[in-house]
């Protein structure tokens, strides 16, 4: 029999609080979207206001909040839950990065200057994002449970401009308990994906790889024609063979004659649609996309000039209103002392809320700014020169350690922001890249090599195209140190087909 026995263990957690939380969600919002994020806030809050410049009660009001909100609440465990945030334990595993372990320090005295000399909003470029808010829309017609509604739209959110989900059904668990707090499992993922994403038009949406696009398009076809049954048969089973033009293997193995088969591979190359999310009804629908940051050249000093563009976010300050009506409550001696201290409670955490959300924009802004000139610094040759080949190797954990955050915070600052730079609009991600090493032991970026496999095909003979082992070859030749299968993969990342299929 098992002995049972009691021991006490000392272990150290990790918990984020509520303010911490609020920072994380605010740095992943792209600045065109910040406006409707305090609009949302201030709806909420009936203790945030916009700050009128020509209150005179301002720095009165300031003092208010900071005794308010240093008060202590006689051992009210409601209020030592909200700041431990002691709800927030399924964070721990995802998140370790205490936001107010730093705060950077911006400088940005130039904006305003900077601003003059460009009308970054003439600058602005369109966005697809139409494909993505069509597909909501279906979402939001369809009868689902609340969470499967929230968990549908999130992995709409990751699906990509070609209407495919690149992330795997795990990597989406544990995105979805990251970003929404929903656990979930890969085998609900999965159901979610094949009988909600995948029933979404256009028809093909949600699929993993091009074979599942395709057969989902062909499985939509009712009643089947002939053509479209074969194809499906093709698909299949021998996609492999189709994707390398083997078509006289496949001919051989389905038995079926040559006009059958050529009217067969006809209606593939021209009624199925390998990429939906980029369909010409999509196409005209655009979006403005906001630059977040401006990079300018000042050519008398040699030097590069990083700004945030001017916006038209309000000012926020603490509502005079509610901290006036604390003190009343406070002093009311009509009340019972229970429903005193709930409604003092009640206050306070408005309160609380709006001074953090204030708090939280300030810092926000503070450590796009520090992140950015560090990506700046880092790639200042390309700022530059706007050439791709002098980008240096870099990833999330390099400007980590510059600014000296996690690199959970770098991920959500460099997620779905832009740079306004002489050579144009820029998405941050862009500057992020795996390094390789040449025969001389120096470290290149990978876009050094997708420039140079982009020329070579560009430039090849179309009657004797280069395939993977050619433009290994070539690259080893000129002294970079890449293997064939890598060669591949950056092949397929910049939309070239493999050489028999650019003949």
């Amino acid at each position: 029999m098992q002995e049972i026995s009691q021991r006490q263990e000392q272990i150290m957690i990790q918990r984020l609080s509520p303010r911490q939380i609020l920072l994380m969600k605010l740095l992943q919002i792209p600045t065109i979207m910040m406006e409707q994020r305090i609009n949302e806030e201030l709806e909420s809050n009936p203790a945030l206001e916009i700050d009128d410049k020509n209150d005179t009660k301002e720095d009165k009001s300031e003092d208010n909040t900071n005794d308010i909100l240093n008060e202590k609440m006689d051992d009210n465990p409601a209020n030592e839950e909200n700041e431990n945030g002691n709800d927030m334990e399924d964070w721990e595993e995802y998140l370790r990065d205490d936001y107010d372990d730093y705060i950077p320090a911006a400088n940005n005295q130039n904006a305003d200057e900077q601003n003059e000399k460009i009308n970054y909003k003439e600058s602005s470029y369109v966005s697809g994002d139409s494909y993505q808010e069509d597909l909501i829309a279906q979402l939001n017609m369809m009868p689902l449970q609340e969470e499967d509604k929230k968990i549908a739209t999130f992995i709409v959110g990751c699906i990509d401009a070609g209407g495919y989900i690149s992330r795997s059904s795990e990597d989406l668990v544990n995105d979805i308990l990251f970003s929404m707090n929903i656990s979930t499992t890969a085998e609900h993922i999965e159901h979610i994906i094949t009988t909600v994403i995948q029933r979404l038009e256009p028809i093909g949406t949600g699929a993993r790889n091009l074979q599942e696009c395709l057969l989902l398009q062909l499985q939509h076809i009712q009643p089947p024609t002939p053509e479209s049954s074969l194809a499906q048969r093709i698909i299949s089973k021998y996609f492999n063979d189709f994707t390398k033009k083997h078509f006289n293997k496949i001919k051989s193995a389905l038995k079926c004659d040559d006009e059958e088969f050529e009217r067969t591979i006809n209606y593939i190359t021209t009624s199925l649609n390998p990429k939906p999310g980029e369909s010409s009804a999509y196409a005209d629908e655009v979006s403005m996309v906001t630059p977040d940051f401006i990079v300018t050249i000042d050519e008398r000093k040699h030097k590069l000039e990083l700004t945030m563009p001017k916006s038209d976010l309000p000012e926020l300050k603490v509502s005079h209103r509610y901290q006036q009506m604390y003190d009343e409550i406070k002093s009311k001696n009509s009340m019972s002392e229970t429903d005193r201290r709930a409604a003092m409670d009640f206050v306070k955490q408005k309160l609380n809320a709006a001074q953090w959300f204030i708090d939280a924009l300030s810092q926000r802004e503070q450590t796009l700014y520090r992140t950015m000139s560090a990506i700046m610094n880092k790639q200042e040759e390309y700022f530059f020169t706007g050439d791709e080949m002098k980008i240096k190797p870099m990833i999330l954990k390099d400007i980590a350690s510059i600014v000296e955050a996690d690199i959970s915070t770098i991920s959500r600052v460099v997620k779905q922001k832009y740079v306004l730079t002489p050579y144009g609009i820029i998405p941050l991600k862009f500057f992020f890249s795996e390094s390789l090493t040449t025969t001389t032991g120096e470290e290149v970026s990978s876009h050094e090599i997708r420039s140079i496999i982009t020329e070579a095909i560009n430039n090849e003979d179309k009657s004797n195209p280069l395939n993977d082992q050619d433009l290994c070859a070539m690259l080893n030749q000129k002294g970079y140190k890449v293997a064939r299968r890598t060669v591949a993969k950056y092949r397929e990342q910049l939309g070239y087909p493999v050489a028999r299929m650019r003949k």
